[in-house]
């Protein structure tokens, strides 16, 4: 096996080492794992220079041509996760780097929407609250049994939400733009029209893919065709919804609540209007990550790197128009 020295990028919970066998990579070359994030285009190339081989979590840090065109030594870049549009893939293969990803767990994501949807529900940030202050129901819950669930993207994500509605004794309907009734009924749902989905849900939860056709799919003409007491629940990407319209779209009472997993910039700033409005839920994208789901990114990114070494890599993303796999 070839030598190659490896940084490990935005590992906040320093769980790398701890839920992957790196020993065989460690005999070969350092393996450092930094569990800071660095914004600055600058500092992450003067961090990244001595390395072969960079390990992304997710969209964290984006690595365009700017990145990539600095690294001298880098002939290896590993996403965690199937996709990761943050990279530069055409800026890779023209400077011959190999781009692979890990498999993805979608059980934690469909999971924390749920718990999102629950939690917001029954107010269980207040009722906590107010318990140990020394309150004692302080509000009253909406029932999901009989309520419209409305699911944006009827994918592999969005269909597993369905099935958990239909169990709670939702009625579930859907829409996406390739959406037939068959692929919808087959997870329990009726298919909708945009405009339908938006009108008729009691939640309405995203499931879509940002990309060019749905960034900022959700703005202030679609907010305000919600229900006035509707729950918007987003655990895909911030820039599906409009930031700025919601926050708006909220003020004015229409939808009457949101809960949200994920952000246009990441972290969001403290000060950030959305994270502190009362009828927003707001978690700091904790939808993949669970001991399972991580550590099937971790283990995966071992691979990939052995893979590589071993002049046989595996899982590889290519860029637009370009030979290797595609997720």
């Amino acid at each position: 096996m070839q030598r190659v020295d490896i940084a490990v990028l935005d590992d906040y919970a320093d769980a790398a080492l701890q839920l992957a066998d790196w020993s065989a990579l460690q005999a070969q070359g350092r393996v450092d794992v930094d569990t800071d994030h660095v914004d600055d285009v600058d500092q992450l190339v003067e961090r990244l220079q001595p390395y072969g081989a960079v390990v992304l979590m997710r969209e964290r840090t984006p690595f365009p041509a700017a990145v990539i065109d600095r690294l001298d030594r880098l002939r290896l870049i590993v996403t965690t996760g199937r996709r990761n549009p943050v990279i530069d893939l055409a800026a890779a293969a023209r400077r011959g780097i190999v781009v692979s990803h890990t498999d993805a767990s979608s059980s934690s994501t469909v999971e924390l929407t749920w718990a999102l949807i629950l939690a917001h529900s029954r107010h269980l940030v207040d009722e906590v609250a107010a318990l140990r202050s020394g309150g004692w129901q302080s509000t009253i819950g909406r029932d999901v049994a009989g309520a419209t669930l409305g699911v944006l993207g009827l994918g592999r994500i969005g269909s597993r939400v369905a099935e958990v509605g239909r169990a709670f004794g939702m009625d579930v309907i859907a829409w996406s733009r390739t959406l037939t009734p068959e692929r919808a009924a087959s997870s329990g749902a009726a298919a909708v029209t945009f405009s339908e989905l938006l009108s008729r849900s009691d939640v309405l939860t995203v499931h879509v893919p940002l990309n060019d056709g749905t960034r900022a799919l959700l703005g202030a003409e679609e907010l305000a065709a919600m229900k006035p007491d509707a729950l918007l629940v987003n655990t895909s990407r911030g820039p599906i919804v409009d930031g700025a319209a919601l926050r708006d779209a909220l003020a004015a009472g229409r939808p009457g609540g949101a809960a949200v997993d994920v952000f246009d910039v990441e972290p969001p700033a403290a000060d950030d209007p959305l994270v502190g409005i009362p009828r927003v839920l707001a978690t700091p994208h904790l939808g993949y990550v669970t001991r399972g789901g991580m550590a099937l990114f971790y283990r995966g990114a071992v691979e990939d790197v052995e893979a590589f070494l071993a002049g046989a890599p595996v899982r590889v993303l290519a860029a637009p128009d370009g030979p290797g796999s595609r997720p």
